[in-house]
C-alpha cells in the first residue's frame, strides 16, 4: 500500500504541484469571484465572474489575511472584495467612507466631509432610475429602483475609525452594507475588483453577454 501511494505521488507530482502553486496564486495573488447578487447593479450584473487584484494593496501570508507588505491603501470609488466578519460572506462593494472621513446620507443623498455629493439623472427604464454620483471627483452610476422602499436612506453622520472603510452598494435599495454591517475593517479588505473577465446571463440560458468579455469596471 506504502508503495503504490509513493509511486501514485510521484506520477502524478506535476498535478499536485501545479495544484499547490494554483492555490497559492488564487489566495495571494489574483482570483476571480461569481457575482449571485444585484447589490453592484449596474455596475456588476449576476452572472459576472470579475478579477480581484489581491496585490493591489498588500501582499499577504497565502490562504491568511495577514499583511507582509502594503503597497497601497483603497481609495474612494474603488470596487473591493473582502471577507466580511459581520456579514459572515465574501461581499463586493464600493469604497464611500476612509478612514477619518465624515459621512452622512440624507435621503438617499451623500454628504462627505461637509460636501454634497452631485447627483445627475442619466435614464429611467421604467421603474429603474440610473444616477450619476459625484463623490469628491470619484464618479459612478447608481439604479434607484423606485418599485422599492429606500433601505436606510438617512444616516450619520459619523466618523469612519482609522483602519476602517465605509461601503456601499451600487444599488443603493437593494444592498446589505455598511447601513447593515457597520465599517469594514482593513484587513478583511482581499483585492481591488479590476474588470468582468467573463459574464453568464441566468435569464437567457446563461448564455455569454459578449459585451461584457474583460469588461472594466
Amino acid at each position: 500500500m506504502e508503495n503504490d501511494f509513493k509511486q501514485t505521488l510521484r506520477e502524478y507530482r506535476g498535478l499536485f504541484l501545479f495544484i499547490v502553486l494554483m492555490v497559492m496564486f488564487r489566495s495571494a495573488v489574483a482570483d476571480w469571484n461569481d457575482v449571485p447578487s444585484e447589490s453592484m447593479k449596474p455596475t456588476i450584473l449576476v452572472g459576472d465572474r470579475i478579477f480581484v487584484n489581491k496585490l493591489a494593496y498588500s501582499v499577504r501570508v497565502p490562504l491568511t489575511h495577514v499583511s507582509l507588505y502594503r503597497f497601497a491603501e483603497p481609495e474612494r470609488g474603488d470596487i473591493v472584495v473582502f471577507d466580511s466578519d459581520a456579514a459572515d460572506m465574501r461581499l463586493v462593494k464600493r469604497v464611500i467612507g476612509l478612514p477619518g472621513d465624515t459621512v452622512a446620507m440624507v435621503d438617499e443623498r451623500l454628504v462627505i466631509n461637509g460636501v454634497p455629493a452631485r447627483y445627475e439623472t442619466v435614464r429611467e427604464e421604467g421603474s429603474s432610475l440610473f444616477v450619476k454620483e459625484t463623490v469628491s471627483g470619484a464618479e459612478h452610476v447608481l439604479l434607484i429602483d423606485q418599485s422599492r422602499p429606500a433601505i436606510n436612506g438617512s444616516f450619520g453622520p459619523v466618523v469612519v475609525p482609522e483602519g476602517h472603510y465605509l461601503v456601499l452598494g451600487d444599488n443603493r435599495r437593494n444592498s446589505a452594507d455598511s447601513r447593515f454591517y457597520g465599517f469594514v475593517p482593513r484587513d478583511e479588505i482581499v483585492g481591488r475588483a479590476g474588470s468582468v473577465v467573463v459574464s453568464l446571463d441566468p435569464d437567457n440560458y446563461f448564455l455569454p453577454r459578449t459585451d461584457r468579455f474583460v469588461d472594466p469596471l
